[in-house]
């Protein structure tokens, strides 16, 4: 019996590639969201960045560069130019697009890929890790159906930026209490 090991992934680090390569954490790990925003799920990589806090009383995480921390996600490989447009609009303007060095995660290559990092790196509403499978279990379906609110009003003439539909969402009926992480 021979075992064989597997092949390294092989992602094109070309520069004349007309695609995107999208390092995705936190609510964009769920292909639910993605396949929302984008109206597919493109192949994607599993990748490691540095840094990842959770923002206090929101239901999405961020990232800021910080020593001896490590970002799981992946990368989202042939991202088209409308599809960037979208998670700009969708990450509005508390994240800023940047491109980083990533590592795939069976350690065959390290690539640079786009990402959105936190706009505000002395926010003091950042703490702490943020748990995916968590968020999955108990947000998932609530943040599908924010994403698809959103995704909807981008069709209209003047679109909710992400923010305001994600207040609108999570604010209670009847009140003007946002539902928030406990």
């Amino acid at each position: 019996m021979s075992s064989t090991a597997p092949s390294p992934v092989v992602v094109s680090t070309s520069p004349s590639d007309q695609s995107s390569r999208v390092f995705v954490y936190g609510s964009l790990l769920a292909d639910d969201i993605v396949r929302v925003l984008f109206g597919r799920v493109p192949q994607s990589f599993p990748a490691v960045l540095d840094g990842l806090f959770s923002i206090r009383e929101r239901v999405y995480p961020a990232i800021l560069p910080v020593e001896k921390k490590k970002v799981t996600g992946r990368v989202l490989l042939g991202v088209t130019s409308p599809e960037l447009d979208i998670l700009d609009i969708f990450e509005d303007v508390e994240y800023e697009r940047r491109a980083v060095d990533v590592s795939l995660m069976d350690g065959s290559e390290k690539l640079t890929a786009l990402t959105y990092v936190w706009s505000n790196g002395s926010d003091p509403n950042l703490y702490g890790e943020w748990n995916f499978e968590e968020w999955e279990r108990s947000r998932l379906d609530d943040f599908v159906g924010m994403t698809t609110r959103f995704v909807k009003e981008l069709q209209l003439p003047e679109p909710k930026s992400r923010v305001a539909t994600y207040e609108s969402f999570y604010t209670k009926e009847g009140g003007d209490t946002p539902l928030m992480l406990p």
